[in-house]
Order: structure tokens, then sequence, then C-alpha cells
């Protein structure tokens, strides 16, 4: 299986960072080891295992992809709150938020085509 390029412009898959663009401004988005204690509080989650298996269901409120792309936003250096978040766009409206938290999700848990290949 032939492996893409792993670093996106500014953004290194290898350490979990993804970039996109939002509010018009090329941002790093990562969950350090900091952003995932972050989230496991909000979510009242017992450990990493219990947070990726929460994730995983595909079923997220607004509210978690907030969360998510907060910590994520401030796991990549960016100084901004939930509420900055909140009202912040990208390129797709919903659906182009939603892939962002799917991209961060995936760069920093892993996804199917992570998976070994028989």
């Amino acid at each position: 299986m032939a492996r893409h390029n792993v670093t996106t412009g500014r953004a290194n898959r290898h350490r979990g960072e993804v970039e996109a663009v939002i509010d018009g401004e090329r941002r790093i988005l990562c969950l350090t080891l900091g952003s995932l204690a972050e989230l496991e509080t909000a979510f009242a989650a017992e450990n990493l295992m219990a947070l990726a298996a929460r994730f995983s269901c595909g079923r997220l409120k607004a509210d978690d992809m907030i969360r998510i792309l907060g910590a994520g936003l401030r796991g990549g250096g960016n100084l901004v709150s939930d509420e900055d978040v909140a009202v912040m766009s990208v390129d797709g409206g919903i659906a182009g938020l939603a892939r962002l938290t799917a991209e961060l999700l995936t760069a920093t848990f892993g996804g199917p085509e992570d998976a070994p290949n028989p």
C-alpha cells in the first residue's frame, strides 16, 4: 500500500497534527497529551481508551465538536477559548467542521486506514 505524504503544509501527521483554514487563517490543530487530559475531564472519561471509545461512535453533538476543535487548536498553539471556536467557520459549514473534527480524531487515535493490511 502506497503511503501519501504525511506532512501537509506546516502540519506533521506523524505528530498527530492537522492543518485547516479557519476564519480565513491557516491553523495547526493537535490533540497533545494536555489537550487529551482536558477532553478526559470535559467528557468525564475515565481514561484515554474510554475517550477514544466515546469518539468512535461517530455521534458527536455540536458542543462536542466545539470542545474537540478547541482542545486541538490550543494543542496546536492557538490561543482560543471554546467560546471563540463556537463562532469560527470553515469552508463547507457544519459539514466542513465535522470533517475537520473527524480528521483530527483520526490523526490522534488512528482509523481504519492505519490498521495493518493482512
